[in-house]
């Protein structure tokens, strides 16, 4: 499953004599995982915090998104709403040196060879941050969809962003990752009509996958959709103690 990094969390051998499946699976990796989450959501609920995991393919447009909601916070006037954001990446801090341009609080795990983000990186991350001073936390998972949509990292909420340049079909090719979001945001609509995006095939895939998901149709570009956004969020920081992440 995640040959990249090697944490090989399913081997599914097939035997040619037999024809039959061998499935192992490593459980200890995820069972670990799990449990550090949930020391991460407890910290989280301790500091009043709404800890959103945001994930998409390498170059939907994330970190362009959380630069828009810094921009239109103090636009709509929810300044109270402060941003911190843990940035995901294979190599280089050039995303968090982009955030902290803006004024975020941002702090960058650079993960080497691994394709997703595991939740005691989090936990050391969030030891570089005031979470005091926070209302919402975004971590910016590495650019992939199918590894980390096994990984919990203790967050209230799930994001996925598909842009309109990769194609409508983007649910249907990766429906794990889709099944476990709360909220689905398509980006990049300022674009949709030169790149002939057909959004009503597009909405009806995610609702079909995804039909637990809220939709949001944005720029991160213009600005176009982020106030709802936004307010969407800010709406959910009122309700956390009543949400319920859903992971696999």
């Amino acid at each position: 499953m995640c040959k990249d990094c090697g944490c090989n969390i399913i081997d599914n051998v097939v035997d040619p004599k037999t024809h039959q499946h061998k499935i192992e699976i490593e459980r200890g990796i995820l069972s670990k995982n799990d449990r550090l989450a949930e020391q991460n959501r407890n910290l989280f609920k301790e500091q009043e915090l709404l800890v959103v995991n945001l994930l998409s393919s390498p170059g939907s447009g994330k970190t362009a998104l959380i630069e828009r909601m810094q921009v239109e916070r103090s636009l709509l006037g929810t300044n109270n709403l402060n941003l911190g954001v843990i940035v995901g990446d294979l190599a280089t801090d050039n995303d968090a040196h982009r955030l902290q341009h803006r004024g975020i609080s941002a702090v960058q795990i650079t993960t080497g060879n691994a394709c997703h983000l595991e939740a005691n990186m989090v936990a050391k991350a969030t030891q570089q941050l005031d979470l005091n001073s926070l209302d919402l936390l975004i971590i910016e998972n590495v650019g992939n969809l199918v590894c980390p949509a096994a990984y919990d990292l203790g967050e209230d909420l799930r994001i996925v962003l598909l842009s309109v340049t990769e194609g409508e079909d983007k649910p249907l090719k990766y429906p794990t990752m889709f099944k476990s979001a709360q909220i689905v945001v398509v980006n990049k609509i300022d674009i949709a009509s030169a790149v002939e995006f057909d959004r009503e095939r597009a909405i009806a895939n995610i609702q079909k996958i995804a039909p637990q998901a809220q939709i949001f149709e944005v720029s991160a570009k213009t600005g176009q959709g982020i106030k709802l956004l936004l307010a969407y969020l800010a709406e959910q920081l009122k309700i956390k103690p009543s949400i319920q992440p859903l992971h696999g």
